[in-house]
């Protein structure tokens, strides 16, 4: 993977606020959790390693494979990320595989993308 490549502002004016406006307090309370959870290095190599292969479904053995990390890791970073609502567990018969919700992505996207 390589790292995005950031371009020098020109202009200031150029970033001077969010994309929706100031935050609520509730809206900052939500979002600074949901960036909490993403602080992790681990579940952001886990959410890249979803998101590399089309965001489908993956079980918790082809993640543990893919990232290196031992299955209880996967499994407690993949809670975590469910709990937040950034991925969708499915259960099919006893086969649980894990897929991200892109709903959120967009909506953390609009309230980082500056105006």
């Amino acid at each position: 993977m390589t790292a995005a490549q950031i371009l020098p502002l020109t202009d200031l004016a150029d970033c001077c606020s969010l994309g929706t406006g100031p935050l609520s307090d509730d809206e900052a309370a939500r979002y600074a959790a949901l960036f909490k959870i993403l602080a992790e290095p681990a579940r952001l190599r886990i959410l890249s390693q979803l998101a590399a292969g089309g965001c489908g479904p993956v079980s918790v053995n082809e993640l543990t494979e893919l990232v290196g990390l031992s299955q209880p890791t996967v499994s407690h970073h993949l809670k975590k990320l469910t709990d937040a609502g950034l991925l969708e567990r499915i259960r099919e018969g006893r086969n649980v595989t894990h897929r991200v919700r892109p709903e959120l992505f967009a909506e953390l996207r609009t309230v980082l993308q500056m105006d």
